[in-house]
């Protein structure tokens, strides 16, 4: 889980009827973040500031969504409510909150016309729970709360927020199309820690690692409705890893890359042009780490977050 980094809160809104949903992730203070986008067809939201060479170095949230393009507007809600909270960057004349969206897309099995909204983003951003320590050091816990479960985990959360209506394996077509969902995983490396919180919406199938060289079936074209190259446009594998370590943003750019490495060894095919694979990394300041190592722990705490749901 991802509140096993001090720190970070994470909140779901969920319509089981209309299969969609969204999960905030509120993140400490200061906390230093990147991202990279490899798939296709992706649906983001304040993404271009996450590249390395750009002003902002932090944020303060990430909203994970279904409802396609529409379900950016979760983020609305959340950037409302985080400036009550006094949370976002200072300038001259007011606080923005910085919040980063990614969507993927669900409108195709449940009710197409509910989307996760302002409303509901605010929803899950208050399920996620007040700030902890509003003054205090990034990533730091409150006075007197619990130290994170130690040991590594690994959890298939299901059909839930941002998860509600994913699906996996469309790749073979509607006979091996399965339910994908939201998927967790967290390891560990002494005082380090790195977890990854991924909605499973995959064009391709999960991989258990042993059928890597088998090619699968033929690609099936889509009706002509559903996308003008013929590609199947219902998909996308969007998440959050976050670790505990210090790290600057070009090093958090490049713990996405690795990131996206462990989402390619899961998944069967992975980045395709009908898939708008993104993933965001957050740094949280905390312990001292070597950068090529927790690139590692990135990449196998995505793979493994994904492969629970073949248990």
């Amino acid at each position: 889980m991802l509140s096993d980094v001090p720190g970070v809160r994470v909140g779901h809104w969920t319509n089981g009827e209309a299969r969609t949903g969204c999960t905030v992730v509120l993140l400490p203070r200061r906390a230093v973040a990147s991202g990279e986008i490899r798939g296709g067809a992706p649906a983001t939201r304040e993404f271009g500031l996450l590249e390395p060479w750009r002003m902002i170095p932090s944020i303060d949230a990430v909203v994970l969504s279904g409802g396609s393009a529409f379900g950016l507007a979760a983020a609305d809600g959340v950037v409302r409510w985080l400036e009550e909270h006094g949370r976002g960057f200072v300038t001259n004349t007011a606080t923005v909150p910085i919040v980063v969206g990614m969507s993927l897309y669900d409108l195709g099995v449940g009710d197409a016309s509910v989307r996760p909204g302002p409303a509901e983003g605010r929803a899950a951003a208050e399920a996620a729970g007040p700030d902890p320590a509003p003054e205090s050091e990034p990533g730091s816990a409150p006075e007197g709360a619990p130290d994170p479960p130690a040991g590594d985990s690994a959890a298939n959360l299901g059909l839930i927020g941002a998860g509600t209506g994913a699906t996996v394996g469309k790749w073979g077509g509607p006979d091996t199309t399965r339910p994908g969902g939201l998927v967790t995983a967290t390891v560990r490396a002494g005082d380090v820690i790195v977890s990854a919180l991924v909605a499973a919406n995959a064009y391709g199938w999960v991989d258990d690692g042993t059928t890597v060289a088998d090619p699968g079936p033929p690609f099936r074209p889509a009706p002509a409705d559903e996308g003008s190259d013929g590609a199947v446009v219902t998909n996308t594998t969007i998440g959050v890893v976050v670790t505990n370590a210090i790290v600057d943003k070009v090093g958090c750019h490049l713990l996405a890359q690795s990131a996206h490495d462990g989402l390619a060894r899961a998944l069967v095919p992975a980045h395709t042009a009908a898939d708008g694979d993104a993933l965001v990394t957050v740094a949280t300041g905390q312990v001292e780490a070597d950068l090529m190592h927790l690139r590692l722990l990135a990449q196998h705490a995505v793979t493994r977050a994904i492969r629970t749901l073949l248990l």
